[in-house]
């Protein structure tokens, strides 16, 4: 039997990051196209279908295709489900981004409007297939390499229906990250900050993941946080879920929400499961 693969739509809003995602697939080993017309969608996903040494495919498409964009989940509908895993991918920023990012390349929105009323009408053009993407990625303080990461998570997924799980720490003065769909604060653990050795290390030190665990409250609430993510993961798939954001937050993002995604992130792996981590504001003390 003919393996099937993957077919992923990269959408989203002007200036959020398509061209880059889709750059990434590429480097990754899809065949990849920009802005194919949604009139030659149909005819293209046949020619694939008819060439299977073709590798998984990546397609762009975005506001230029202008008021045909809606007849993308209909055409979707009628993808071969034996021939294809589909997934639609919504990149989005906040408007302030946006304006930033147009400002500072100088380069035309493609509505070619005042630049405030282009963001806010393709919002409104965009939200109907926002709402129906199989993942949101909010960009607005992502770095390329944390966009790949992410991307990278995404494409781990090794049969359809298999939830890709991602678990990041962080530091709540830094801000909660936007595209998450659990947050956790375990900034009533002890913290190893105020231990004078241990304030330059990190929880993904031997010493401090002993400090913690030295306090009884620290392993009895991984284990009482791992068991709530094993049931609420086959929850999440019955209703279409194929991919979970886990946030654990402290103070700084250096210590004790390290060690606790990192300890999840192993639990859910010796389970068997698909789960990444990533520690966003580690570095940045």
């Amino acid at each position: 039997m003919q393996k099937k693969r993957k077919l992923f739509i990269i959408t989203g809003m002007s200036g959020a990051g398509k061209s880059q995602a889709l750059k990434m697939f590429g480097d990754l080993g899809f065949y990849c196209v920009d802005n194919l017309p949604l009139a030659l969608f149909q005819d293209f996903i046949s020619y694939v279908t008819q060439h299977p040494e073709l590798p998984d495919v990546a397609l762009g498409i975005d506001i230029r295709e202008g008021e045909r964009l809606k007849e993308l989940p209909s055409l979707l509908k009628k993808i071969t489900k034996e021939d294809f895993t589909a997934k639609v991918i919504f990149l989005d920023a906040s408007e302030e981004c946006l304006i930033r990012r147009f400002s500072e390349t100088k380069h035309k929105h493609p509505l070619h409007r005042k630049l405030v009323a282009a963001i806010e009408h393709e919002q409104d053009l965009l939200k109907p297939i926002k709402i129906a993407s199989d993942k949101v990625i909010d960009t607005t303080d992502l770095k390329l390499g944390e966009l790949k990461e992410k991307i990278s998570a995404l494409l781990e997924l090794k049969k359809e229906g298999e939830m890709q799980i991602s678990v990041v720490s962080f530091g709540f003065k830094n801000g909660i990250p936007k595209d998450t769909d659990i947050v956790m604060d375990v900034r009533f653990l002890p913290n190893p900050y105020y231990v004078k050795e241990l304030k330059e290390k990190t929880g993904l030190d031997k010493d401090v993941q002993d400090y913690i665990l030295s306090f009884p409250q620290s392993q009895d609430f991984a284990d009482r946080f791992a068991d709530l993510i094993k049931y609420l993961i086959p929850q999440y798939i019955k209703e279409g879920k194929s991919y979970l954001t886990i946030a654990i937050g402290c103070t700084g993002g250096k210590h004790r929400s390290v060690f606790m995604a990192h300890q999840l992130a192993e639990t859910l792996r010796e389970l068997g499961l698909s789960a990444s981590e990533f520690h966003r504001d580690i570095e940045l003390w």
